[in-house]
Formats: C-alpha cells, structure tokens, sequence
C-alpha cells in the first residue's frame, strides 16, 4: 500500500526530529544524576553497542550515543524481562513467538546478568530488533478498511520509528507490558482472548456472571453501563459484559472466540493512544475521542439505519463548519417537505430554500418555479437546504472528513433519541451527543461563530484521524460488552477472515 504520510506518519517524524537532538553529550550528561556506578556500568554498554550494532539499527543507537535501552547499571532492565513475557503470549495476536526467538532472548539476559558488557550489549540489540519486529507485525492489519485520506493508509512500521517513540515513553517496562503502540481496543480484546480457557466451553448454569479477564488490570476504555445498546438484552444467547446468562448456553467459547478475533482484528485497524484520534462504533453507536496515551473522552451518538447504514472508514477530520446548512435527502423532500407545499406552506416558512442544481455554484431559485405535485410524486427531484437557525437539523456544527459518501459528524436539536437503547436512525452520518466537547477537544476552546452568517468554515490546525468502525465486543473495565449486529456483518466478516 501507499506508505502513510498523513498525521499519523508526521507524529513519528516528530518523535524523530526530538531524537536527533540526542547526542553523546546528551546521553553522558542524562546520566549524571545517576550514581557514578550505574553511568560507568551503562557507559561501558554502550560503548560495547558502538562497537557491534549492526548497520540497521546503528542510527538509533548513534542517535542516543549509544546508551543501551534495555540496561540498568549494566545489567538487563525490567522491560527486558517484559518483552520476553510478551513474546512468549503473541499466538494470540495470531503471530508466531518463534520468529522473535524467546529462547535466544532469554540465553543473551543470562549472558548479561554476570555484568559483561559485551554480553548486555549484545542482549540491548538482539532486543531492539524483536521489539521492532513484534510491533510491525502486530500492527500489521489482517482486514480491509477504505481510507478516504490515503495519509493514512497502513504501510510496514520503520524499525527505527518504532524504536525512537519507545525510547520517549515515561517507562519502558510499562510500554511494553502494555502494549502502548496499539489501541487500547485491542489491548482489552486481546486480554479477553487470551483469557479464553477452551474452544468448547461447557455449559454454562443459568445466571452464572462471566468474567473475560483479571479486573485488577482493565483497559482503558470507557463505557456508560446504563448505554442498553451495549448493556442490554443478550446477544445470540451470550451474556454480555458481567451481565448474568438468562439461560444454559452450549458452546459459548466458541462462538466468543470467533467473535474475539474479528473485532481484535477490527481493533488492530485503529492507532495506538498516543496519536490523537477519533473512533465512532456504529454498532453501538458510541465515540470516544483519544490522546495522550489514553481515553479522554466519550459519548453516544446517532448513527445509520440498517436500510442506511453508516459506512466503515477512515479519514482526517480537517474543518468545522459552524452555521451549516443541512442538504435535504431528496427521499424527505418527497415525502415530508413537497406535500406541506402543496398544501399551501411556503418553503421558506418551514425553514428551507431551493437550490438551481447540486453544484457548489448553485444558486437560490423562487420555490414557485417547481411543480411540487410533482416531486410529492417523485416524478421530479430537487434540491431543497435547511437554513440555519437553532432548528437546524446540523445543530450549530458539523465535522468534517472529506469523503465521497458524504458522512459527516454534526450536532443536532434532536436531544430525545440520544434517551433510545437502539439509536440507528440516520441516514449515515453521525449526530453528536454532545458536539461542543468534541469541538472543545479538537480546537482547544469553545467553538463560537463569529455572525449569524451560514457555512463559517474553521480549519483545523491539527486535523484527526477519525475511524468509523464496528464493534460488536468491547472491552470493559471487568469483561467484554457484547453488542448487537445491527447491519448483520458480523458472519460475512468472519468467513472474509478465516478465507485469508
């Protein structure tokens, strides 16, 4: 594919920029808070490292004068035990431990662990180059997903990237253990996945609760347990998230391992939480918005109905547009608007305008020019605009990421529907719980017009990612919520996947 050069790719190209400052200078005088022992020990690793790391990883080690990664006072760090954990558990991200060699890992650590720094230096390498190569696998996606800005398609993460953003991180060890480079989506589904003790689980006694995995070490996302499209009814006979099975059920473990996977494989589409990024679930019309290293936000939303369902994508949320006008589907011109008309209201009494065409160049015509008998009909389609106003059907703002289908993330006067255990009722975009926090969260401040003029169009300085994806299983802070499949894609995808 395209190699990434949108936001996502610029992110690390930062993280580089930051790293290059780093020099020899730099490292010893890190070092100098530490006591005399440990720099003298790490300083003999490192210069070990200057002398034998091999040519691919040589820039960033010369980029941080060499100072190993994985030592403390010369000896193997916590992360470097962490890693080796980690490599020996990747069958459940679908990889093969062997190909990141956890017996050679664990061979070098005991050469190290006598103080050689030879031996540690050999060990930091042998490291680097499994974390960088467990990271562009395990990020590498297994399903499609349509990128309406080609910035972010997904290309095979640089070895050197990888290993510059883990040398940012507050701590390495919990990087690691973490998981930090991919979204904490996947982090929770992929603890539930490895928590599954048999394919064929036995039955299950009638209101048995179950747990997916430890609750002392949850994900990091939220989840509001009186949302019922996620905490509601059971799906397909499977209790959902800590909620009891209203009956015995055979087979469960199956039947959630498949569903697992799929969306683990969904959620390995998403970024890791320190690029800022937006997801919309539009299974159980839910967006969280996250940065930082971790959620910072989240709220319901309106999405399509399974006639109009909202589409899978991805794209870069780039402008505002305050006072917007909201475009009618010819479908509500027919049935709501043209017979008001024809009964005697006029169009501009309801709030509306007519437009000459679907041009960007349209201008505004008399609504008296159209026959509306014959668009009640639908013998003729026209284009009919809301104007702006607190009644507007876009509320006072919409986001937006260029796309040819036309979807949008807008606020809305419609505040009841948000109450809906079920809220697909749109004709794809999405409508905003709360459009102002999003607006907040994006720009830094209050989003306020600057007139009553229509269509104020606000850049973005830092346009972001959104991913508009479907979850039917979501981690949660003591299990997995299992949601509904209302655009009934769950089976398809499943056979798309196990066919690769």
């Amino acid at each position: 594919m395209t190699r990434a050069r949108g936001f996502a790719r610029r992110a690390g190209w930062i993280v580089a920029v930051a790293l290059v400052t780093w020099s020899p200078v730099t490292a010893s005088a890190a070092t100098q808070q530490a006591p005399d022992s440990t720099a003298a020990a790490d300083g003999a690793v490192a210069a070990a490292i200057r002398a034998s790391a091999p040519a691919a990883l040589e820039p960033f080690y010369r980029q941080r004068g060499f100072w190993p990664l994985w030592s403390r006072n010369g000896l193997p760090a916590p992360q470097a035990a962490a890693l080796v954990d980690l490599v020996d558990t990747v069958a459940v991200d679908g990889l093969d431990p062997d190909r990141y060699d956890p017996s050679g890992l664990r061979r070098q650590l005991a050469a190290a662990q006598t103080g050689n720094p030879a031996a540690m230096a050999r060990a930091d390498i042998a490291l680097s180059a499994a974390l960088a190569a467990l990271v562009s696998d395990m990020r590498r996606p297994h399903i499609d997903l349509r990128y309406v800005d080609a910035g972010l398609e997904p290309a095979k993460s640089d070895a050197l990237d990888v290993l510059r953003r883990a040398a940012l991180v507050p701590s390495l060890a919990a990087y690691v253990r973490g998981l930090e480079w991919m979204s904490p989506f996947y982090v929770g589904l992929r603890r539930a996945l490895a928590g599954q003790p048999d394919l064929a689980a036995p039955r299950i006694a009638p209101h048995v609760a179950l747990r997916d995995y430890d609750p002392a070490t949850p994900p990091r996302i939220e989840l509001d347990r009186s949302d019922r499209s996620i905490f509601g009814a059971p799906y397909r006979s499977m209790p959902r998230g800590g909620v009891a099975a209203p009956e015995p059920v055979s087979n469960v473990g199956a039947e959630r391992t498949r569903l697992l996977r799929l969306n683990l494989e969904r959620a390995r589409l998403l970024p890791g939480p320190w690029t800022p990024h937006i997801v919309v679930d539009t299974a159980t019309a839910r967006l969280w918005y996250v940065d930082g290293g971790a959620q910072q936000g989240t709220m319901k939303v309106i999405v399509g109905t399974p006639a109009t369902p909202t589409p899978t994508m991805a794209g870069m949320v780039r402008y505002a547009t305050l006072n917007p006008y909201w475009n009618v589907p010819t479908s509500l011109v027919r049935k709501n608007i043209a017979p008001k008309v024809v009964s005697g209201a006029s169009l501009s009494s309801l709030g509306y305008e007519l437009l000459s065409d679907w041009s960007a160049d349209a201008r505004v015509i008399e609504a008296r020019s159209v026959d509306w008998r014959k668009v009640a009909a639908g013998e003729l389609e026209v284009r009919v605009r809301e104007l702006p106003g607190n009644g507007n059907s876009m509320g006072t703002v919409k986001y937006q990421f260029p796309n040819d289908d036309g979807i949008y993330l807008h606020d809305t006067p419609n505040r009841a529907l948000f109450a809906k255990d079920d809220r697909h009722f749109s004709n794809g975009c999405v409508r905003l719980e709360d459009a102002p926090r999003l607006g907040r969260w994006l720009v830094g401040k209050t989003l306020h017009a600057r007139s009553s003029d229509p269509e104020q169009v606000l850049a973005l300085l830092r346009p972001v990612p959104i991913y508009l994806l479907y979850f039917t299983a979501l981690p949660t802070d003591d299990g997995v919520a299992y949601a509904a499949d209302p655009y009934r894609r769950d089976d398809a995808s499943i056979k798309q996947l196990a066919a690769r």
